[in-house]
């Protein structure tokens, strides 16, 4: 019996041109009264590993976004920042589609799979794609809510809907917004989960052609007793997001434990992986992870270099960090591994095509 196989045979991302991190520290600064907090924070700012982080919402001259003519000016409620996701999203998912087709040839496309967690809109976001692209007769799957691992859940989708059909085409899209869901708060803890959040997206082909990267040996764990460190809920002011401190401790402690490195590894010697895509959820994160695997310094560079140039663009940041390992000499074989609500962890084995 001959073994169906799925590969990711190019990628590309996109993110909108207004750089707001400075903005946005700035701003966070003059929220936090207490003088130790606010040292605190402008410490943690300055150790976060983020140079720029970007957003489809345009500073009001310069100025943060909450000052006359800002988008949160009024501080607006869900609706009208879902008004402003159908806008932009669509916008800003397309152009890393366009990214992509100059990498590769996007006819025949058979499925559009379409990760997304920062809105909601119907006729939803692979609708709207596929009404631009022309695309009449795709079938449509949209991966909604699953947080910052999601790009791994449509990548699985696209492998399994490639190894039961070889001749699909699947274009793979992870679309974020982050940067609509931002909340008037003096809570430390919360500004120091929006001050890692960035707008982009990204956008894969997946066939069985034998080209790219070919994903094997998929794994999902979640970690015990672990439910309330992420939460993601939707509120009358946007979504409001929780990041305990303790995730990445959390982390280094489960990807210590010999059983859980055995399901990383799945049969390959640690040294026989060259390259390791993590999640860029924050320094903290990636440190966690160099940690608790015992990685050698430098194994996350291409990892901490999508998060100093773009943030943490929740699900779309793992295909921003497998789009670099791609274009990089030298990388055969590899693990993807992101986390998110559960907490959980989502993965799977990268090879390069021979």
């Amino acid at each position: 019996m001959v073994e169906r196989r799925a590969y990711i045979n190019a990628l590309a991302g996109r993110t909108p041109g207004h750089d707001v991190h400075r903005l946005f520290i700035d701003w966070a600064e003059s929220q936090v009264e207490d003088p130790r907090m606010r040292k605190l924070f402008i410490r943690m700012a300055d150790r976060s590993g983020i140079d720029h982080r970007w957003s489809v919402l345009a500073p009001p001259e310069g100025q943060p976004h909450d000052r006359p003519g800002g988008f949160y000016h009024a501080w607006p409620s869900t609706a009208t920042r879902m008004r402003c996701y159908a806008e932009e999203a669509p916008k800003l998912a397309l152009g890393a589609i366009e990214g992509l087709r100059e990498k590769i040839a996007l006819d025949g496309v058979t499925h559009l799979v379409v990760a997304s967690c920062t809105g909601f809109v119907a006729p939803g976001i692979d609708q709207i794609i596929a009404r631009a692209l022309g695309l009449d007769n795709v079938e449509r799957t949209a991966v909604g809510f699953m947080g910052c691992y999601a790009a791994v859940c449509a990548l699985r989708t696209a492998f399994h809907i490639v190894r039961s059909d070889p001749d699909a085409r699947v274009l793979t899209v992870a679309i974020e917004l982050c940067t609509l869901h931002l909340q008037k708060t003096q809570a430390l803890e919360q500004l120091l989960a929006m001050l890692q959040f960035s707008d982009g997206a990204a956008a894969a082909l997946v066939t069985a052609e034998p080209r790219g990267f070919e994903m094997s040996h998929l794994f999902s764990r979640a970690l015990e007793e672990s439910a309330e460190l992420i939460q993601w809920k939707i509120g009358d002011t946007g979504f409001e997001m929780t990041l305990s401190g303790e995730v990445p401790h959390r982390i280094q402690h489960a990807l210590e434990r010999p059983e859980v490195r055995a399901l990383l590894h799945n049969g390959w010697a640690p040294e026989e992986i060259d390259s390791w895509a993590v999640h860029a959820g924050g320094r903290s994160i990636l440190d966690a992870v160099e940690k608790g695997l015992e990685l050698p310094q430098g194994a996350l560079s291409a990892s901490r270099d999508i998060l100093a140039r773009c943030g943490n663009m929740s699900s779309a940041t793992l295909m921003f960090v497998l789009d670099e390992l791609m274009a990089r000499p030298g990388v055969d074989k590899g693990v993807a591994i992101a986390f998110g609500p559960g907490l959980a962890a989502e993965g799977f084995h990268f090879q390069r095509a021979q």
